[in-house]
């Protein structure tokens, strides 16, 4: 028994010290992150046992690298998400306080600020984007056109743009080598692929799009859109591209020239299009047909990891932009046994945890343990800081002013500063705090597309604050707002703190991009 133990701490200090050699030793690693588009935290087999959506590669993944199980968006909807992702920073501090943009809205990311690609960029990483941007551009108007804004446009508004002109203030000028994809989401006009600063084919058809594959579940927005263009193509050509280019960068990679690609699918949103080879397989419904065949695009990127000869020293980074939409019909689903957002409260859209807790798993081999979970509170945003640390490189003063690395967590380490407050935001600007165990709302409802409503009678009949115990109710179901005045007082302290200092990172007080105020309905 002794010799049998003796082993056993010499192997497992064996692997401590790898851990922290390797920290000093290897070289910067390739870097692969997968955000997919309102995929539920309850959609991932493996972080929901009670799931009935099979999803083996994301399972896969997580055998052989590490789970995240309190892992957040920092909004419940998709562009401020990808704002925070990008930028390391709050998306309210801009000017985007509620809502989504449109397919032909303005950059969102102001000229100069530094992004997560940029930052890359400058530690000699070749950088990609390849996927639904939905972070607005300049797109050329027709004579005498109206400015755009950061409103969703009806369809005609895609046919003051002049497609046959450069695009400006893309993703190229926002941290990115290349980009290759959409603009926004996929039930958005325009329909179209973009390269570039181009479109790569010119729209020409006033079409739409079927909401749901096979079903009468209404069209998207008609506008413009190019000759061939289909929804259940996007996906598959999103992959294509994403393998193509790991391909085409592998063996620079290995020569030391890194890479950083971040592929934001458009999958499983709407429209919910699961390509022909994945329709029915399932057999639950399209929404279950197309979070498989997400899972299997998933796999087709591992596998060009591991055909390229990089698999070892690259980190990949597979999670969502919030929760899953009600588009995905969980009423149907919930007749299979299935729900989306597992036992957690709400949808897409709301300041429950079904509106931005996400799937986030990790694997980096020699680096993350296999099979291991991770407790620790993170957000998307601490992406930047992590690339930071893992770089060795520091971060400026006016950067990632909300970003703290979660490095110490993917290594298992203990030391390094961890994040101890999250702000969550909802689709109308609804806002919330999580600290510890607790969780203040400072609305009365949802703050998205679940009842209460926000507004609605049965909203405004209930308090104005919400306070849950996670500890104890993780599911959101008692409101323990009247039995704790002093943590509602010191919870919207913090919170007041965090809006009014411009950053929630130690440092100089930064400004917002506007004046922030908290919605109190």
């Amino acid at each position: 028994m002794r010799s049998f133990l003796s082993t056993w701490f010499m192997r497992l200090a064996a692997a401590a010290c790898f851990l922290t050699e390797s920290s000093f030793a290897a070289p910067p690693p390739n870097i692969v992150f997968i955000l997919c588009d309102d995929l539920g935290y309850g959609d991932v087999r493996c972080l929901n046992p009670g799931g009935k959506i099979a999803t083996p590669q994301a399972d896969r993944l997580a055998a052989q690298g590490m789970m995240f199980t309190d892992a957040h968006s920092s909004s419940a909807v998709c562009t401020p998400t990808r704002y925070s992702l990008l930028t390391g920073r709050y998306n309210w501090r801009s000017r985007l306080q509620s809502g989504v943009q449109g397919g032909i809205s303005p950059p969102l990311i102001a000229d100069g600020r530094l992004t997560v690609g940029g930052f890359l960029q400058q530690q000699g990483y070749t950088t990609a984007c390849i996927g639904k941007w939905h972070l607005g551009m300049d797109w050329p108007r027709r004579d005498s056109a109206p400015k755009s804004n950061d409103a969703i446009e009806d369809g005609p508004a895609g046919w003051l743009v002049d497609y046959s002109k450069p695009i400006a203030n893309g993703p190229v000028t926002r941290g990115f080598d290349y980009f290759f994809g959409i603009s926004a989401s996929l039930d958005m006009i325009p329909y179209t692929f973009i390269e570039d600063g181009h479109v790569t084919k010119t729209p020409a058809l006033d079409m739409s799009l079927p909401m749901t594959a096979g079903r009468r579940k209404g069209q998207t927005r008609k506008g413009p859109g190019a000759e061939g263009f289909t929804a259940e193509r996007v996906l598959p050509a999103l992959t294509e591209k994403a393998v193509e280019y790991i391909k085409n960068h592998s063996a620079a990679a290995k020569a030391g020239k890194p890479f950083f690609l971040y592929l934001p699918l458009a999958s499983p949103h709407t429209p919910i299009a699961p390509s022909p080879a994945w329709a029915g397989k399932s057999g639950i419904s399209p929404y279950a047909d197309f979070v498989m065949e997400t899972d299997a695009s998933l796999g087709t990127v591992l596998t060009a990891i591991d055909e390229g000869g990089v698999r070892d020293n690259t980190l990949v980074i597979f999670t969502s932009d919030n929760g899953c939409s009600p588009q995905a019909d969980y009423a149907e689903l919930a007749a299979h046994g299935h729900n989306p957002s597992a036992a957690f409260r709400g949808t897409k859209a709301d300041i429950f945890e079904g509106g931005h807790r996400v799937p986030f798993i990790a694997r980096w081999p020699g680096r993350i343990m296999p099979g291991s979970r991770c407790t620790d509170l993170i957000c998307l945003m601490d992406f930047f800081a992590t690339c930071a640390e893992i770089t060795g490189r520091p971060l400026p003063a006016t950067a990632a002013e909300d970003s703290f690395s979660f490095l110490p967590a993917l290594e298992g380490r203990k030391d390094g500063p961890r994040r101890e407050s999250l702000v969550h935001h909802s689709i109308n600007g609804s806002f919330a705090i999580r600290q510890g165990r607790w969780k203040l709302s400072v609305c009365s409802g949802s703050g998205g597309w679940s009842d209460p409503k926000p507004r609605s009678a049965q909203a405004k009949s209930l308090p104005p604050v919400q306070l849950y115990d996670f500890s104890q109710d993780p599911e959101e179901k008692h409101n323990l707002a009247a039995e704790h005045p002093e943590t509602v007082t010191t919870l919207t302290g913090a919170l007041e703190k965090i809006i009014s200092g411009g950053r929630s990172t130690p440092g100089a007080p930064q400004q917002n991009d506007v004046p922030v105020t908290m919605r109190k309905d």
